[in-house]
């Protein structure tokens, strides 16, 4: 059988995203309802379940989303309450928003355990390894915001490859103390370079072929990959900040009309589920 791969929905609207979120000017007009369904329709097509991480301010306004989502069969996991990167928000604030959401989502989902968390702009580094901790003492079986190439905005290079546990003493290493399982970004490696493949801006910039050879060649290294994509990434109408610079404006317009495009290629050509799948959590938790 096919190796099984993570396939994850950071389920925010497309102001949320951080080099939109500082920008906007007036109240934005809210698309995540639209711009989701044809995700979910394309998942309901090829009998596929995935990890949705949820935004704190999508639960709070679309709960009724969150439910239909969660009712057919897809992970819940927790993208952090307002969007807001933990460079620039302090332990108590961090502690704040993760039990801010729980109760939110236990009114609406009281049946699930949220067991997975990513980090608004993969924005757990050097600079916040104080929050590894945190999500420790919060129940939390895994975490997956470690991206192992370093750009200007975040990364953390010489992160393993694969699934490891995380301690907030040594966030680029195996740490069999560790409680926290960490599953990183994937990155192709070769001859010294790091090239991401794991999804968003790089699955929009990179040829399809392209990247299912290296998605490939990663599982021939019998190593899992995880795939990240949001809404707003496949809707070609969402609204357009002009107030940004060339850079910004390229890694967030970018051929949006790939996306869907590509997520259906990625359906027919892997085996894909939720990352709570394909880290045996329930294994996991019955061992704890």
């Amino acid at each position: 059988m096919a190796m099984l791969n993570a396939l994850s929905i950071d389920l925010e609207d497309w102001f949320h995203a951080e080099l939109v979120r500082t920008r906007l000017k007036g109240q934005p007009e809210r698309r995540v309802v639209w711009a989701v369904e044809p995700i979910l329709a394309l998942l309901d097509r090829y009998q596929t379940k995935a990890t949705f991480f949820v935004v704190g301010d999508v639960l709070r306004h679309h709960p009724e989303l969150v439910q239909r989502i969660y009712q057919a069969g897809h992970e819940i996991g927790c993208h952090g309450w307002s969007h807001r990167p933990l460079w620039s928000l302090d332990k108590e604030r961090f502690v704040w928003e993760l039990e801010r959401f729980d109760q939110e989502a236990a009114q609406i989902l009281p049946l699930e355990e949220i067991v997975g968390f990513r980090a608004p702009t993969f924005s757990i580094d050097e600079r916040t390894n104080w929050g590894i901790d945190v999500l420790r003492e919060h129940g939390f079986l895994y975490d997956s915001s470690v991206f192992p190439v370093k750009n200007y905005l975040y990364g953390l290079d010489d992160a393993p490859a694969k699934p490891y546990r995380i301690a907030s003493d040594r966030l680029d290493a195996e740490s069999e103390e560790a409680g926290l399982i960490e599953f990183p970004m994937t990155a192709f490696r070769q001859f010294g370079f790091s090239i991401p493949i794991s999804g968003g801006f790089y699955m929009r910039a990179m040829p399809w072929l392209v990247m299912k050879q290296l998605l490939s060649w990663t599982n021939r290294r019998e190593l899992p990959f995880v795939i990240y994509l949001h809404p707003w990434e496949g809707d070609t109408s969402n609204p357009r900040i002009d107030d940004i610079s060339p850079l910004t404006r390229f890694i967030t317009y970018h051929n949006l009309g790939s996306t869907l495009t590509k997520l259906e290629r990625l359906l027919q050509s892997f085996r894909l589920g939720p990352l709570r799948d394909v880290l045996g959590c329930d294994r996991i938790r019955a061992t704890q």
